[in-house]
């Protein structure tokens, strides 16, 4: 199952993705907003305006599929490891985009590789809206001999205080998964007890980036912006989540524009580290 590092630079084919205010709301639905949240829950609320959650367009038209390049692929042993997301425009709640994968990075960690998927999206008219890496951990894929790059086994809470400057706490529900995954990420790992037992996790775990999309929602409470200010979000998965456990949202504020933040699940488990959300300092 040794991948060929050749296929660094493989691209998919472009494709036109589209959403709509229901796609929206359906994802907010997928990231725990609830009737707390109308502006992202509801769209024909008197007197509030739907917007979506900065963190949906990792749901539109990543393309993992360019990982076929490098070699068969066994996805019970896929490990999403990293994630990040930069916003170049305020997106609407209606809208489309030409949207592009790359096989951008591959690293040999001798038992395991660890492979970058990039993401870039564009308007209709050329301009860009968004870019999302996706790093994922594939054992025993590697064994090529090439460089080893990044560790991704070190989770790191940040150097800033003793305690945070607030955590935010969320509960997720016992079908959180199912209702995430209605968004279009449809790993079985996520739904079906068969494979995620054979993918060893006992029973079906929370999509990590619905975790990353509790964590934006927190970033978003804690600085009380709009979501149209988060410019760039990113994170280290560093444990499984399941349906129904408790995330606490630990945050940060540093100088200037940037959030750091850290979430644990039960017991105090870190299932996210290194995390790290640069918003616009001016406006709302």
């Amino acid at each position: 199952m040794t991948f060929d590092p050749s296929a660094v630079g493989s691209t998919s084919e472009t494709k036109t993705v589209s959403w709509t205010a229901r796609d929206c709301m359906l994802y907010a639905l997928g990231v725990g907003a609830g009737v707390d949240d109308l502006a992202y829950t509801t769209n024909n609320t008197d007197g509030i305006e739907q917007h979506m959650l900065p963190t949906m367009p990792v749901t539109l038209g990543s393309d993992f599929s360019v990982l076929r390049r490098a070699g068969r692929l066994d996805w019970t042993k896929v490990l999403h490891a990293e994630q990040e997301i930069e916003l170049f425009a305020p997106l609407p709640i209606d809208g489309q985009a030409e949207v592009t994968s790359r096989l951008a990075q591959m690293w040999d960690k001798q038992t395991a590789a660890l492979v970058a998927i990039d993401t870039e999206a564009k308007n209709l008219g050329g301009e860009p809206l968004w870019r999302s890496r996706a790093t994922l951990f594939i054992k025993g894929a590697g064994g090529w001999g090439g460089e080893r790059g990044p560790s991704t086994t070190k989770p790191e809470l940040p150097d800033l205080s003793t305690q945070p400057d607030r955590t935010i706490s969320y509960q997720t529900r016992p079908e959180q998964a199912l209702i995430y995954r209605l968004s279009g990420d449809y790993n079985p790992l996520h739904s079906d007890p068969a494979f995620a037992a054979r993918a060893g996790v006992g029973r079906p775990i929370l999509h990590g980036l619905a975790t990353f999309g509790f964590a934006a929602r927190a970033v978003l409470a804690f600085t009380g912006k709009e979501p149209k200010s988060l410019r760039n979000l990113s994170a280290r998965f560093a444990a499984p989540v399941w349906p129904g456990d408790a995330l606490h949202v630990d945050l940060w504020k540093t100088d200037g524009d940037v959030v750091r933040f850290n979430v644990r699940g039960p017991g105090g488990t870190a299932v996210l580290v290194n995390g790290r959300a640069e918003l616009n300092t001016t406006g709302s």
